[in-house]
């Protein structure tokens, strides 16, 4: 996104025109970038909707939330129970192709990333899916009440080792991180900042699986951190940081990059009405959100696929547009079929609840390589063709395009182009795509097959063309 583009025109809200009409490609960028990706009847719903109420929906959810959260916290405890990490990725996955409020299942993604802890030294599934609660607790809400209450999140105190951090040398990995990834960014603090800070936040331990602040552990002398003098605890740390002209900018910098554009960083001048209403607000970050899906913005040409697709957007967006049920079905406390699909997410670069390092995923090209692109398409192959045995025919193209009322071959390329790609490609890439649907009617088949086997496999093997393209990898 180029530097100089008006702030006032930027955040202010999208009205569709003759010029910039609410069209297909517009639904379906807001379902990529607010969701997991949209079936074939969501998109039609929001077309006739409109971007109003559409947005109004993902950020208040459907229904049946209520029965939904009950029925997937009791499988939750089985598996903290069980100290299951597949089990716990697996559950996360059903959790984010089925929940009624995939928003918050999406910003729940980000503060992952956010505040990257993995279960790798954490060792303990339980905590972890409690950082979880956490972070879908807040994903829309407060953010100064999500930092407080990470800073005591058991998971949290032993990834950055506040848990054994001592009053007469305190360590500084809370304290460092605190400042350069979770509120202000890099160049905003000093080092005396940070050892001043880590002293501060000694005295928290973990008992009977929660944190908890023992004073005669706490080193209870005046610091002083960021200009700000006191007999400081780290909740007090916690709210100097935020006082600080530089966070509202570094968590809008943040979510813009997430949710507008990661191809080019926006300057102060462009995030300067996010970070000022941010901080107005009480840093209400839900609002935040809001404001930056209405926005001319966020539905401007130059948002589209400038993001690369992370790999569960990736496989989310298939099984959702698939309108598919990826085997889910619960036995004796565990997910069966989910685990595949997060196995093969491991393969291409992302371990749910196992970030890389503190800085979590880099994101953008480091997700494609030669190698996480064959097991993409690997996995588009295994997804569209009926016959893989972990996800056997649970995603059928055919039935899909056939429970839609397409068959002819000209409109099945239009209809895959369009669920997956709002027809985005270059005339040659359809035209390609014809010439397969033509070309392939003359293959030969097995003698055993119906000439419904062989359109239907054609469909699928048509679908997999789709999802192999260079568009689709991009968000």
């Amino acid at each position: 996104m180029p530097n100089g583009i008006d702030p006032r025109w930027a955040w202010a809200e999208y009205k569709p025109s003759a010029k910039s009409p609410w069209d297909r490609k517009k639904v379906g960028h807001l379902y990529r970038r607010a969701a997991f990706g949209a079936t074939w009847d969501e998109l039609e719903t929001a077309l006739k909707a409109g971007p109003q109420q559409t947005i109004d929906r993902l950020l208040k959810g459907g229904d049946g939330l209520d029965d939904f959260e009950r029925r997937t916290d009791l499988l939750k405890k089985k598996i903290a129970d069980a100290n299951n990490a597949q089990q716990a990725r697996a559950w996360w996955l059903y959790r984010m192709l089925y929940t009624p409020h995939p928003l918050r299942e999406k910003m729940t993604l980000f503060w992952h990333n956010h505040f990257a802890t993995s279960n790798a030294k954490v060792n303990n599934i339980g905590y972890m899916l409690g950082q979880y609660d956490l972070m879908y607790q807040h994903a829309l809400g407060n953010f100064a009440d999500h930092l407080q209450a990470m800073s005591k999140d058991p998971a949290m105190l032993i990834w950055l080792d506040t848990n054994i951090s001592p009053r007469n040398k305190p360590n500084e990995n809370y304290a460092r991180e605190l400042m350069e990834l979770f509120s202000l960014g890099i160049g905003n603090y000093t080092e005396e900042d940070i050892r001043e800070a880590a002293r501060a936040f000694t005295g928290w331990r973990i008992r009977d699986g929660k944190g908890v602040f023992v004073p005669e552990e706490h080193d209870p002398g005046v610091k002083t951190v960021l200009g700000r003098t006191g007999k400081f605890k780290g909740e007090d740390i916690v709210r100097i940081c935020l006082e600080q002209k530089s966070a509202p900018y570094f968590i809008a910098g943040k979510l813009y990059r997430f949710l507008i554009s990661e191809t080019e960083p926006a300057d102060e001048t462009l995030l300067e009405p996010l970070a000022e209403d941010f901080r107005r607000s009480n840093y209400d970050f839900g609002k935040l959100v809001a404001r930056v899906l209405r926005s001319n913005l966020f539905f401007d040409p130059r948002s589209y696929r400038a993001r690369v697709k992370a790999p569960v957007d990736f496989a989310l967006g298939i099984v959702r547009g698939l309108e598919g049920h990826v085997p889910a079905k619960e036995k004796k406390g565990r997910l069966l079929g989910t685990p595949a699909l997060a196995t093969a997410l491991q393969a291409m670069g992302q371990d749910l609840f196992h970030p890389p390092s503190v800085k979590g995923w880099d994101g953008g090209t480091a997700w494609l390589n030669g190698q996480t692109l064959l097991y993409r398409q690997n996995l588009a192959l295994a997804m569209t063709s009926t016959t893989d045995p972990r996800f056997g025919s649970r995603l059928d193209p055919a039935f899909v395009a056939y429970h839609h009322g397409v068959e002819r071959d000209e409109e099945l390329v239009d209809f895959f182009l369009d669920l997956f790609l709002e027809g985005e490609v270059p005339p040659e890439t359809r035209q390609n795509l014809l010439d397969y649907m033509q070309k392939s009617k003359k293959q030969p088949v097995p003698v055993f097959w119906t000439s419904r086997d062989a359109h239907q496999h054609r469909v699928r093997a048509l679908c997999h063309l789709v999802l192999t393209q260079p568009e689709f990898q991009l968000d």
